[in-house]
């Protein structure tokens, strides 16, 4: 029904940043929340930031506050990962995340970061 599609994923050194980008392929569907999880090989995949549609509520993992922000276009469905000050604890694969109103879950396909040290 609708795909969610990253960008912005790569190599960088540690204290560069990238941005990361999510577009939903339907600008119909009604999103409550949208965000990004990332997962590391041999690790659990994990909360990065959520932002919610309606209003500027956000949450992050503790291991990014005052690093990573968060930002959304709900007229274009998408939502953005602006990163800072990128550690090579950062490396893992960011997949996009949303939530509709009946609490249905959507993901992208992934986008690899990799932090050199």
């Amino acid at each position: 029904q609708v795909q969610l599609v990253e960008s912005g994923g790569g190599l960088v050194q540690a204290g560069g940043s990238l941005r990361l980008s999510c577009a939903a392929s339907r600008r119909d569907f009604r999103f409550n929340a949208m965000g990004w999880y990332r997962q590391a090989p041999g690790k659990q995949r994990e909360l990065v930031a959520i932002i919610i549609i309606g209003g500027s509520n956000t949450n992050y993992a503790d291991s990014v506050k005052g690093r990573f922000t968060i930002n959304r276009d709900n007229a274009k469905n998408s939502v953005y990962l602006q990163m800072n000050s990128l550690k090579s604890e950062d490396t893992a694969v960011y997949y996009c995340y949303a939530r509709n109103d009946v609490l249905s879950s959507y993901w992208g396909q992934g986008t690899q970061v990799t932090v050199s040290s």
